[in-house]
């Protein structure tokens, strides 16, 4: 009897030294994590624009006003902190998260250009995919559609979906960039200030008078019918100017 009281008291000092070592190992990783004591930025879509790297990312951390290495993650205002990395127009989002270890983990999402917007006294600037107009790098050149004339409604936006015209002309836009033949043949597009858009060709010389952004998929039809049907019994360089902006017609002078 007095055996089996000696074992299990064995036992139970055997399950509380166990259970004091957890607590301990789990202290000390817990107090390992409650500092902030390295920085991992990842961009998510490095590979399809280069506008921002990891330096550029880390130096907008320095910037946010927020410590970060060397004091208490509880002390990190993460969400703050990623508010004021999407103050950066090239990222789309941020994301930011510690690990047990001590790292904070930065992901970042950078903006997708699909058009340049040229202008002769300003400086350019791109339309990303979500219609946000960012300012242009100097890290990186993107080959997008070109976009010139009257512009600085677009620009004072700031973004192209704040308005009925923008979205128009985002639409527009996404048309083209989505259609392998149109991406390729439409190098530049232009707009007057009453909207309508003249539309500079790859490969034919005609200057393609669009209209306003709208009935897309017509007008397009009807180029299509223009280049694969008259062009080519009438002549490739006959036509100067190709009008689509009336209904059931094209004009071709």
């Amino acid at each position: 009897m007095k055996r089996n009281l000696s074992i299990r008291k064995e036992i139970k000092v055997a399950f509380a030294v166990l259970a004091l070592s957890f607590l301990i190992a789990f202290a000390e990783r817990k107090q390992g994590a409650a500092i902030c004591r390295n920085i991992s930025v990842e961009i998510g879509n490095l590979t399809e624009n280069h506008f921002l790297d990891e330096a550029d990312v880390m130096k907008l951390l320095e910037t946010s006003g927020e410590p970060i290495k060397g004091i208490g993650i509880d002390r990190i205002n993460l969400k703050d902190i990623e508010k004021k990395l999407k103050y950066d127009k090239h990222i789309l989002d941020a994301e930011l998260f510690c690990d047990l270890k001590g790292t904070l983990l930065v992901n970042v999402e950078l903006r997708r250009p699909i058009a340049r917007i040229v202008q002769n006294d300003a400086p350019d600037a791109y339309i990303a995919e979500d219609g946000v107009i960012m300012p242009v790098s100097e890290k990186y050149t993107s080959r997008v559609l070109i976009i010139s004339g009257y512009v600085k409604p677009f620009l004072e936006s700031e973004d192209l979906t704040k308005t009925e015209e923008g979205k128009q002309l985002l639409a527009l836009i996404k048309y083209i960039n989505a259609d392998r033949f149109w991406k390729a043949q439409v190098a530049q597009m232009d707009i007057d200030r009453t909207g309508r858009i003249n539309i500079f060709p790859q490969v034919t010389g005609q200057r393609v008078e669009f209209g306003k952004p709208e009935n897309i998929e017509v007008k397009l039809r009807k180029l299509m019918i223009f280049y694969k049907e008259i062009l080519p019994a009438r002549g490739w360089t006959r036509y100067e100017r190709v009008n689509l902006e009336y209904e059931g017609q094209v004009i071709a002078e």
